[in-house]
This record gives C-alpha cells, structure tokens and sequence, in this order.
C-alpha cells in the first residue's frame, strides 16, 4: 500500500536524525554535520529534549537505549533505569498509610538515571567532547526556546498548584508569578547555570574526553548536583497525589553507587525480521509476545484498516499485556519465565484464546509453578484501592491530558551504519518539586511497584521499576535495519507494533504507516497511579471510518473514538544494505520532525 502522506519521506545517504520536538531533530542532524557520529548526536538530542519538552522528560529521569556499533557490529542495550533507594520497603511506605505507591513528589523517586545513561553512551561510542554535545541545551536553555503550546497549557493547570505546594517549581516555570504564554521564548537559568559548572568541572579534570565525561559522570552522582539534591532532601516534606505530605527514602549513598548499564536485548524472529527489545524490567518483551501470538493468524490477508485487523491485535495485546502485569520485573530480584512466554508453544495456546468476540476478562497464563503470579494479577485487576482520582496527577500515559507526563523518543543514524533508538522519560515538570538552584525536578518512577510482597513489581531495595519506556531495532540478514519507538507509556508497545505490522505485512512505508489510523487497549491495568483497568475498553481514531467502529463495538469492544490524529507519537529511521537511509515522524501533536540528507 502506498499513497498521500502528510510529508515527504526523508531519504539520504549520510544521515538522519528523528525525534518528537523538531528542534532536538535539528540539533541531532548538526552533530552529524559537524562530523559526530549517531552516539554524539544521540546525546546532543537527547539533553536538548529535556529543554523542549520538559513536561515529559528531564535530567533526573529515566533512560533505555537500544543501539547498533557498526564498528564491533553489535546491538545492545544501555539501561539508564535508575533503581528503588535502599530504604524503599513496602513496610516504611505502609507506615504512612498508602496502598499505592503515589504518582508524583518524593515518595515515588528512585535514583535519576538518564544523566549517566547518555554519559555512557557518549564516553564508549561517541568521538566529540562533553562541551560539544551539551551545548545545544545549554543554548536553548540560556536563551530561550518556543515554548509548545502543551507546554505552557500544563504549567498554567499547575500554576496555582505550584504556587501553593511547590514554590521552586513556581519558580522556574512561572517566573514573574506568570505562566509562559504558548510559543513565547522561555528561559531556564538554573538549568543553565548547572550545565554551564558541569562542563568547567569536568574539563577542568583534564584535555582526556574520556576522563572529562568520567569526571562529569562523578560531579553527577557525587559533587555539587547530588550536594543540592541531598541538601534539599534532607528537609523536605512535599504534598503529592496521595493528598498528603511525604519525605524521599533517597539517600547520597543510592545516587553515588550506582551507575549506567550495557545489557544484550531479548530477541524474537518475525516474518524475516529480528526484532530487539529491553529485558523485562521494562514492557519490551510484550511487542516480542505480541508477535508470538499473531505469527498464528493471517495478518497479510487482513485489511490493515479493517475490522478484523483491528480486532485481532487488540485481542493478542490483552493477552500479551496481561503475562507483562503477571510475571514482568527485574530480572536480577525474580524468576522471569521469558523463554516460556515467548516459546512457540504457549503462545499457540494463547492465539487459541482469540475469538470473534472481543474478550471482558485478565487471562494471564498460568505457567506451572508460578501460577500464584496470574492469581495475584487477577486479583490486582479488581481492586479499589481507594484513591482519590480527582487529585492532582501527574503521571499518566494518554497523551490527550495535556497535564500528565509522558515521554519522548529519539531515532538517528549516522553514514557509517550506526543506530540508536531512545526512549527518554521521567523527571517531568508534574513529577516532582525543583530542586532548588538546579532547575529540575526528580522522578516519579516508584509508581510502577506494588506495595504487596511476592510480587516480580514488588517494592523493595535496588529494585529497577518495570516501566512501560520501550525504544525497538529490527534487522534482516540482508543488513536492512530500522530503529523506531514512541511514547505513550502503555500504549508504546501498541502503537508501534501496530506501525511495524503495517510496515511487515502490508507494505506501508514509514512515513506512510505513520500517517495510517492508530488504535490502543486499555483493558489491562495501567503502569502509573491510579493503576486502573478497563476491561475491554479502547481508543480508536474516527478515521477508521463509521463501519469499522461499529462492526467493533458489535463483537463487544467498549469503544472511544479520539480526536482526529490524537493517537500516537511514532518516529522511525531505516537503513538498507546499500547505506541508503530513510525516516520519518508522526505528524500528530505537530512537533514531531526527521531530519536527513
């Protein structure tokens, strides 16, 4: 299929560079020109989206980067998931009387991680200095940037709130005791301040880039950024979505002895594709067990548009999302049967699960000796936990509440074949209070645990949150690879799998696919607070047409139908075995862009 798309596909040989805010586009595509690699580039991107879009990511937040080393011709991942302080027991968190782990302020913070992540990556792959890459941000956030207009719509529904409980927020992102007004040029001096005596101090370590990028990671975790956010910890006590006041549980000791990670990616053989995703203790693993239910139906013969397409992933992501709430967590704290849940034999059983009809009810799968995890799903699903749902929230992953954090995600690849795809999150602007003379909040990233012992989400120490941050590579053997990803928190795994089953079988191109009709489930229970389920309910855009929604809601789907081009926030760049190079970026939101030549 193939026809009208909203913007050219954007073709070359040299490089490309996509991501969710045009300017970090721009600024990615520089450091290729500049002659930096796809790494440097990355990074440069990376901070600058901390910039632009700060009500969805931020330093203090959380980073998985899926990459590819044309050099060593190796893909790997980079965990930036800062782990659960010592102190984070379900028996102190208890001791306040919560039942759920609060969806923003101090209580829900585990160690920032996406500093180090990208510091990593710069140090062992990139070839420019730490000043090069960070400078972009440090431009944009001494000078100013065109705030979005979804930027400034949160600020002024937080103003008064920021004003009454979080007067260092009020500070940074209503100085004057003003929000900014859409498209004004906003300014950060904190941030720039913080950036500006990073970058002295670590070059001040030495000419070494190597040990300039050490010395940054160093003055992170253990100098003056972790001096400001311990000094301010120490005393502060900060309401949050729970309605009440609450102190962290992060001590220096979690932020200084902990760092960056590379790990292999879990891998699945599609229709002549590797896909590869993050370990469990992210929902990665659930576009591979997706595909491991669907290779059972004839998707080619599906209208990529039509009712039976749409009702058949719906119906494998429920059963797909349902094993990630089951058995999902960090693997270094519990059992994660990924072999069985991605084996040719169980999701056989599973795909026969799949009717006409679409399916009300959580059908974990029961795995034998690990049958108590799909019992205690089962049970989470309907529970009322008792929280108050009109209180201030923060963290949530439908993009249509402009007050509700979310994500960004970064695509480049450089002339020489090498690949990234990022999925920046946490840290937001909703999360957290300013730490004070530093310009950024922490996260909020403790939510995605539970406060029942047992469980592979369990709260406990030096645990990594199971988060929904989720970026993707595929490979063919001919060298054709394709990075791609979205935010969306638990919609990521479904809108882009929906964009790479188009893309698979039915021949759509990037762009193309990107400017197709999306849909998503929300059945299963959601990763942030309140941690609800709708059972059988989802979204779906109207262009689908009046026939499809209706022929839905005839086979028991409770649907809502979105705005016109509301759904998803897909990016993508391709590179074929003869070093040519495609990308492409979701027109929806109007602030998505590829950059190329």
């Amino acid at each position: 299929m193939s026809g009208f798309t909203t913007r050219p596909e954007v073709r070359g040989s040299f490089g490309v560079a996509t991501s969710t805010h045009w300017i970090a586009s721009a600024v990615g595509f520089g450091i290729l020109e500049k002659g930096g690699n796809a790494f440097d580039a990355a990074v440069a991107a990376g901070f600058v989206l901390q910039i632009v879009e700060p009500h969805l990511n931020g330093p203090a937040g959380d980073l998985p980067i899926i990459f590819h080393s044309a050099e060593t011709n190796q893909t790997k991942v980079v965990c930036g998931q800062g782990v659960t302080p010592a102190g984070a027991t379900t028996a102190h968190y208890k001791a306040q009387g919560l039942t759920l782990i609060p969806g923003s302020g101090l209580l829900s913070t585990v160690v920032p991680g996406a500093f180090d992540g990208w510091m990593l990556l710069l140090r062992d792959h990139g070839t420019m200095d730490l000043r090069d890459v960070l400078q972009p941000a440090i431009d944009y956030a001494r000078g100013g940037h065109p705030v979005l207009p979804r930027v400034a719509n949160t600020i002024a529904g937080l103003a008064d709130y920021f004003a009454a409980e979080w007067p260092t927020s009020a500070a940074v992102w209503t100085p004057g005791g003003r929000a900014p007004a859409a498209n004004a040029n906003f300014k950060n001096p904190d941030l720039t301040a913080t950036y500006e005596r990073l970058v002295s101090e670590a070059e001040a370590s030495g000419q070494d880039r190597v040990a300039q990028i050490d010395a940054a990671r160093a003055i992170w975790s253990k100098g003056f950024i972790a001096d400001a956010i311990f000094d301010y910890l120490k005393d502060a006590c900060v309401h949050d979505v729970s309605e009440q006041k609450n102190s962290a549980v992060l001590a220096r000791e979690d932020m200084a002895n902990w760092s960056a990670t590379y790990e292999d990616t879990l891998r699945y053989d599609y229709e002549g594709w590797t896909v590869h995703k993050t370990a469990p203790w992210s929902q990665g693993p659930v576009f591979l067990q997706t595909l491991a239910i669907l290779k059972h139906f004839d998707l080619a013969a599906m209208d990529p548009m039509g009712e039976e397409f749409v009702h058949t992933v719906i119906e494998a992501m429920k059963l797909a999302f349902a094993d990630r709430e089951a058995y999902y967590g960090d693997p270094e704290y519990s059992v994660i049967p990924m072999e069985i849940l991605l084996s040719d034999s169980y999701n056989a059983e599973r795909a026969k699960l799949i009717t006409d009809h679409a399916s009300l009810e959580h059908r974990p799968g029961f795995i034998p000796g690990l049958e108590h995890l799909a019992e205690a799903y089962l049970r989470r699903a309907t529970c009322d936990f008792g929280v108050n749902d009109a209180a201030p929230q923060e963290p949530a992953i439908a993009h249509l509440s402009e007050k509700r954090g979310d994500t960004v995600h970064l695509d480049v690849i450089d002339r020489w074949g090498n690949m990234v795809s990022a999925t920046p999150s946490g840290g937001w602007l909703q999360s957290n209070p300013v730490i004070p003379g530093l310009g950024f909040p922490l996260n909020s990233r403790a939510q995605m645990f539970w406060l029942q012992e047992g469980l592979p989400t369990s709260l406990g120490p030096h645990r990594r949150p199971r988060t929904t941050l989720s970026p993707s590579l595929a490979e063919k053997s001919d060298g054709t690879r394709l990075v791609f990803g979205t935010p969306g928190g638990d919609q990521q795994d479904q809108w882009q799998l929906i964009w790479f089953l188009r893309f698979v079988h039915h021949g759509l191109d990037l762009q193309a696919g990107m400017d197709t009709s999306l849909f998503h489930s929300m059945h299963f229970q959601s990763s942030f607070f309140p941690r609800q389920a709708l059972p059988g309910e989802m979204t779906i855009e109207p262009s689908f047409g009046e026939a499809v929604i209706k022929g839905l809601r005839a086979r028991g789907h409770i649907v809502t139908v979105a705005e016109p081009w509301s759904v998803g926030r897909l990016t993508a760049a391709l590179r074929h075995p003869d070093g040519s190079l495609q990308a492409a970026a979701t027109p929806r939101l109007m602030q998505a862009y590829a950059v190329g030549r």
